[in-house]
């Protein structure tokens, strides 16, 4: 059974990781400062969340597991904060839109 959990715990960790990979893609890929934004958010808050679960898993104890809801819980709020910030500021200061977004797509 041991041998399980260390498996379900590298996995968890794996999958972070590579979730990390493709926001860092989606750097290269996306077409401006807004769509990057929620691509990086989203992988920061996801990512980092499956790092630790897998972490916990890995080695499991109660003050580990008092570290992981803290940190998930910190990286959450932080995460969405930062991530609108940045946008906030990228519209701020002017950054464009690619032509091909449509910046009201609810209101056709």
């Amino acid at each position: 059974m041991d041998a399980v959990w260390n498996v379900a715990g590298q996995a968890l960790i794996v999958l972070g990781a590579l979730l990390f990979s493709t926001a860092g893609i989606g750097l290269f890929r996306l077409k401006d400062v807004y769509a990057r934004s929620s691509a990086i958010a989203t992988a920061a808050g996801l990512g980092i969340s499956l790092v630790l679960i897998g972490a916990f898993v890995l080695d499991p104890s109660w003050p580990n597991a008092v570290k992981l809801v803290i940190a998930i819980v910190l990286q959450l709020l932080t995460s969405s904060a930062g991530s609108m910030a940045i946008a906030r500021a990228a519209y701020l200061t002017g950054s464009p839109l690619h032509p091909e977004t449509d910046p009201d797509e609810l209101h056709q």
